[in-house]
């Protein structure tokens, strides 16, 4: 958002990066040097306002990346819970249905994508034909 032109600041692009790191305002503010009231009223304006969000998003979906990356790990982690003899009967009836859950909304998501393709290639057809 920087560059030639821009009402957008290097310390309002601190104050973005604060509010992501920072437990609160007011310690993003102090952070960045700027009271929390200037803070408050940047986060007012439109444009501060969509930078701070885009940069939520970002840091939201780098953070689902990672505990992705353990999905592998919790899948073996449930498994072995279920069939350990030595866990507790209600521990292994939780990770079983844990189990099921995730299966069946794997199969919901994947019925659902096999269903957008299918729109998507009627609405092709439909626009050749036109």
């Amino acid at each position: 958002m920087t560059g030639h032109g821009s009402k957008f600041g290097r310390k309002q692009e601190e104050a973005i990066a604060a509010l992501l790191t920072q437990r609160n305002i007011e310690e993003a503010a102090g952070a960045v040097g700027i009271a929390a009231k200037t803070l408050l009223r940047w986060m007012k304006e439109p444009e501060f306002d969509a930078a701070y969000r885009k940069a939520r998003r970002s840091a939201f979906s780098q953070s689902v990346a990672r505990l992705q990356q353990g999905t592998s790990a919790a899948a073996a982690t449930l498994l072995k819970t279920m069939i350990d003899p030595n866990t507790p009967a209600s521990v292994r009836v939780r990770a079983a249905e844990a189990i099921f859950n995730h299966a069946a909304k794997a199969i919901e998501i994947e019925d659902i994508e096999a269903r957008v393709a299918e729109l998507e290639r009627g609405a092709e057809a439909s626009q050749k034909t036109r």
